[in-house]
């Protein structure tokens, strides 16, 4: 056993609902806290140093400056940091008037990362991600997904999800990998849309599973990539080969929250365009909305409509979607910090949406609380007061953070 104590306050996020809105009463910091680990990283228990301190008078004592505030490690559930090259032309020209299509039909857009990304060795990719990572970490990041997509053949695929298993294996942080081959339909395959997806499924899924590469696939409903028809046909083949699913969904268009509803999606993810059924149908289901503010900075967009989820009663998670096209921050907590100003949401609602509720659109069970039997991924930041946090809108990085119990940072 080891006890780390001295926290100002502790958030532990224990007791918070999975869905719906949740004000900053709910959280009900520790004072003057401790936590207790066991010898296998997880969460023991978490109360009042003094509590603590006297249950467990042999464990091994760690004291950490008495201005500390102590969290669970943020879950970033959707990124596209496995890239090369850059779209800093794609920025410019759309801040010139450009809209995305016509940006797109110039050879800019997500084709234009595909191109710069297959001339990348693996190796190259998974030092450039292992970068990206050491970023995300210093930010109080312990889980990232991380989607393929900018492959779109059956071989630069695999070595792009080889590259992130690759990553794996030199970071402390945890990956969950997704296979985004649907994300658009390649230029260079002689075929139409359903039949790139027909040789995702018959060639590349089985090579993915029997490698363990992914057990998540994702596609882009929109008109510039996938249509309804198609992805639902793609989404049930996928499910049927045992992958789980989740939904690049209302970006532009409101044509993919209630497909990913109807087909019992893990996660709909952006929803920009989402309407009040969308919301109603997202609000009635298991399905968690991921909501991506940097994409909406990154393109001048509208925010998705993240307070209407909360209060319609659904399970809001806020991702970064780090990509080099329409997000390139890549700073979670910056980012949602802008989205709860521009839509007032608690700062409860704000860690919820970047900790457990973003765990559970990856399906992962034990992370993102500070409870019983959890992973001890946790982070630490010197302001005495937890609403200092999204206060400072990602100026204030943690201090501290641990992974599996162990400090990593």
């Amino acid at each position: 056993m080891r006890i780390i104590s001295g926290f100002s306050q502790i958030l532990t996020l224990a007791e918070l609902p999975l869905k719906g809105a949740l004000s900053d009463t709910s959280l009900a910091p520790i004072e003057n806290g401790a936590i207790v680990l066991d010898n296998n990283g997880r969460v023991v228990v978490a109360g009042s140093s003094a509590a603590i301190l006297a249950q467990y008078p042999q464990a091994e004592l760690t004291t950490v400056p008495a201005d500390w505030v102590l969290l669970p490690a943020f879950v970033d559930c959707h990124t596209h940091i496995c890239y090369a090259g850059s779209r800093a032309m794609d920025f410019a020209a759309r801040n010139a008037g450009q809209s995305y299509l016509e940006i797109a039909q110039a050879g800019g857009g997500i084709w234009s990362t595909v191109q710069q990304t297959r001339k990348a060795s693996q190796e190259d990719l998974t030092d450039q991600m292992l970068t990206r990572l050491a970023q995300l970490l210093k930010q109080g990041i312990g889980t990232v997904e991380v989607k393929s997509g900018y492959g779109l053949s059956l071989t630069e695929e695999l070595k792009m999800l080889r590259a992130i298993g690759k990553a794996q294996h030199n970071t402390p942080q945890r990956l969950v990998p997704t296979c985004l081959a649907a994300h658009i339909k390649p230029r260079d395959f002689e075929g139409d849309h359903r039949a790139y997806l027909e040789m995702v499924l018959a060639d590349l899924l089985p090579k993915v599973w029997e490698e363990g590469l992914a057990r998540r696939v994702d596609i882009f409903v929109e008109k510039t990539a996938f249509d309804a028809p198609d992805s639902q046909d793609f989404i049930q083949k996928a499910q049927a080969l045992g992958f789980d699913c989740t939904l690049h969904a209302d970006q532009f268009t409101a044509m993919g929250a209630e497909l990913a509803v109807g087909l019992g999606a893990v996660s709909a993810d952006h929803l920009e365009a989402s309407g009040e059924a969308a919301v109603k149908a997202l609000a009635h289901s298991d399905t968690v909305a991921v909501v991506l503010p940097g994409a909406s900075m990154g393109l001048g967009e509208p925010f998705a409509p993240a307070r209407g989820l909360l209060d319609a009663g659904a399970c809001v998670a806020i991702a970064s979607d780090y990509n080099p096209g329409s997000a390139p921050m890549g700073m979670l907590l910056l980012q949602a910090a802008v989205l709860a100003s521009y839509q007032k949401l608690s700062t409860a609602e704000v860690l919820a949406g970047l900790t457990y509720r973003a765990a559970q659109a990856l399906r992962l069970s034990g992370v993102g609380r500070l409870a019983p039997g959890y992973q001890a991924d946790m982070q630490a930041y010197a302001c005495g007061d937890y609403r200092e946090i999204v206060y400072q809108q990602g100026r204030l990085l943690p201090s501290a953070v641990w992974l599996q119990g162990q400090l990593v940072l």
